[in-house]
């Protein structure tokens, strides 16, 4: 049985050695306008089939075809362009096989058995995946050598020296598919899996700090990935969603808004020439950080608007949805930790005139909320208790505005005040010197504020917790 399972891992390694038919490039032409696609399966039953791509590691079905009288699948169609990526052929039951675009003219033809439809698949028309089932075929011999080897030995000393060996034989084949056509498709993908080394000593032999390997890190994280290749965003999740993913979530994770805009930058820049890829990075990020709750990381959300959207890189976008990225983004800009809150001049609910501004503490606690909101039934009080405790500690101040000043929500807001005993600032929002609705972006409510005794914003989307480690972290206890 052993001597069966390296018999059929050898043939594997013999069938992946590169003629002369596979260890020539692509010409880099880009296919004409329009595909056909010939599927034929043996023993098949199914009447329909699905073709689709992947996109950011998600499925998408876009075609369908319906078995001839020749007992084949057609999917043709002289209009339409396919971009480069990994496609696939899936049945109602969700039974599939993949295969490449890239490069080269779209007229394939396969035909396999119902038995396994990826290990007995013959294409024609198509070097790129006579490429890549090649490389199926021996990444499935390799797996059948390692099961027989397993049903020998069971899980012995031997058995696992075999799966090493098997797997650095495997590893071994990649790499010389990966020489053989380097420009393929399937280079493209084998590469950008490729785990990166982090040294431990720089150039002149000195031992790095943990800074300088995150700093190596991160600058070349994507060195083994074609970025600027529009065929990565079209391929699983694991080539490329899940590593962008993995660099922004982890690698990036709680790290300052400057630092952050300097990687989300050089990873964005370095997806330009592929318009695709640089389109998923900037919608995907904008939004990521248009609803992070980390306070500060509006700013980058800032940035990546005024960068990329506003210059007119994003030439994909409509005109309303750069107007509305553009619009709001020029108004997070102006309420960013750091900046000066904008003057607010209004009544409080007793009719007299307070300036924000002249409010004379060290710090002010701006709220915006309303006794009609969900949320703010339950954390204006929790709040309320929160400031009672550090107010006269920290000479903290309020200026509490209703959000909703309306005939039917004005006594709701003083019952509510009343109730809840809320000595603090209340502010009716009906008369103002700005419109405060536009200026602080309240959208949603409760919205809270923590400012310096000049007014400079330090700290935003807060709660009754978030508030009371703030003013904590701040005054050093």
């Amino acid at each position: 049985m052993k001597h069966t399972t390296i018999a059929i891992l050898a043939f594997a390694i013999a069938a992946l050695l590169p003629s002369s038919a596979y260890a020539s490039v692509h010409g880099g032409k880009d296919p004409k306008k329009g595909y056909k696609f010939t599927l034929t399966i043996a023993n098949n039953h199914d009447t329909v089939m699905y073709l689709g791509n992947y996109y950011a590691g998600k499925t998408f079905a876009i075609d369908t075809a319906y078995i001839n009288k020749k007992g084949s699948f057609v999917f043709e169609n002289k209009q339409r362009t396919l971009p480069p990526g990994l496609y696939f052929f899936t049945n109602p039951e969700g039974n599939y096989v993949e295969f490449m675009v890239y490069h080269e003219e779209l007229d394939f033809t396969f035909s396999t058995s119902e038995s396994n439809w990826t290990q007995n698949m013959k294409v024609k028309g198509s070097v790129e995946n006579e490429h890549f089932y090649r490389f199926h075929h021996a990444n499935y011999s390799t797996h059948r050598a390692i099961d027989s080897a397993y049903k020998a030995m069971g899980n012995s000393p031997e058995y696992k020296a075999f799966v090493n060996k098997s797997m650095v034989t495997l590893d071994s084949i990649k790499e010389a598919m990966i020489a053989a056509r380097p420009q393929s498709m399937l280079a493209l993908m084998m590469t950008s899996t490729r785990p990166m080394d982090v040294p431990t000593v720089d150039s002149n032999g000195n031992k790095m700090s943990e800074q300088e390997r995150w700093e190596y890190m991160m600058y070349h994280f994507f060195d083994y990935m074609k970025l600027d290749d529009d065929a990565m965003v079209r391929t699983p999740a694991r080539i490329f969603r899940q590593r962008v993913d993995y660099y922004i979530d982890t690698c990036l994770h709680n790290a300052p808004p400057e630092t952050v805009c300097k990687y989300v930058d050089m990873l964005i820049d370095k997806s330009k020439p592929a318009k695709e890829n640089m389109r998923y990075l900037v919608e995907t990020l904008a939004e990521k950080y248009l609803q992070s709750n980390i306070m500060s990381y509006d700013a980058v959300y800032v940035h990546i608007v005024k960068r990329y959207i506003e210059t007119g890189e994003c030439t994909w976008m409509s005109p309303s949805t750069v107007d509305y990225n553009v619009k709001r983004a020029n108004t997070w800009d102006k309420l960013l930790i750091g900046r000066d809150a904008p003057e607010l001049i209004m009544k409080d609910d007793k009719g007299q005139w307070h300036s924000l501004h002249s409010l004379n503490h060290k710090y002010t606690l701006l709220v915006f909320w309303s006794p009609t909101c969900g949320h703010c039934k339950t954390m204006i009080p929790e709040l309320y208790t929160k400031f009672q405790q550090y107010r006269g500690k920290y000479d903290i101040c309020a200026y509490a505005v209703l959000s909703e000043p309306d005939a039917e929500t004005r006594p709701k807001w003083h019952e509510f005040i009343e109730k809840h005993h809320l000595d603090w600032l209340n502010i009716d929002g009906g008369e103002a010197n700005i419109d405060w609705h536009e200026v602080y972006d309240v959208i949603t409510t409760p919205q809270i504020y923590l400012l310096d005794k000049d007014k400079i914003i330090l700290a935003k989307r807060l709660n009754a917790d978030s508030f009371e480690m703030v003013i904590k972290a701040i005054e050093g206890k």
